[in-house]
C-alpha cells in the first residue's frame, strides 16, 4: 500500500492582484430531493460490520405470512429486491437461506427505510 498526500482545498483563494476572494456553496445546490437508493437494499454483515460471502444464497421478503418478493445475494453480501420501492411503505420479515435451503437468519425490516443491514 502506498502512502499518499491528502490535499486539502482552500477556503479562500487569491486573485493575481493579491486580492481574497471569498467564495460560497450556492443555497439548494446539492439538496436531497429523494431517496439515494430507489429499491429496497439488504446487506448482511459480520459483527465487525465486513460483509459475508453470500455466493449462492438468496432471501424472501414475507408480509402477513406471504412472499412479496424473492432474491439473490452477491457475493459480497448484498441482496436487491427490485420490486420494493424505498422508504418503503409497511414492515417486512426477511429470511436468508443458503443454496441448499437452509435458514439462516429471519428479521424484521421496519416500514420507512432504503437500506438494512443484518448483523451476524
Amino acid at each position: 500500500m502506498m502512502a499518499y498526500t491528502r490535499i486539502k482545498p482552500k477556503l479562500y483563494s487569491t486573485s493575481s492582484s493579491g486580492k481574497v476572494i471569498r467564495t460560497t456553496k450556492p443555497q439548494g445546490l446539492y439538496q436531497q430531493s429523494g431517496p439515494i437508493l430507489n429499491r429496497l437494499t439488504v446487506l448482511w454483515v459480520q459483527r465487525n460490520g465486513v460483509p459475508f460471502n453470500t455466493t449462492g444464497f438468496f432471501a424472501l421478503l414475507i408480509r402477513n405470512g406471504l412472499v412479496v418478493s424473492s432474491a439473490s445475494f452477491d457475493r459480497f453480501g448484498v441482496v436487491r429486491f427490485n420490486n420494493i420501492g424505498t422508504p418503503t411503505n409497511v414492515s417486512y420479515t426477511i429470511r436468508t437461506f443458503s443454496s441448499s435451503g437452509v435458514l439462516f437468519r429471519s428479521r424484521t425490516i421496519p416500514a420507512g427505510v432504503e437500506a438494512f443491514a443484518i448483523i451476524g
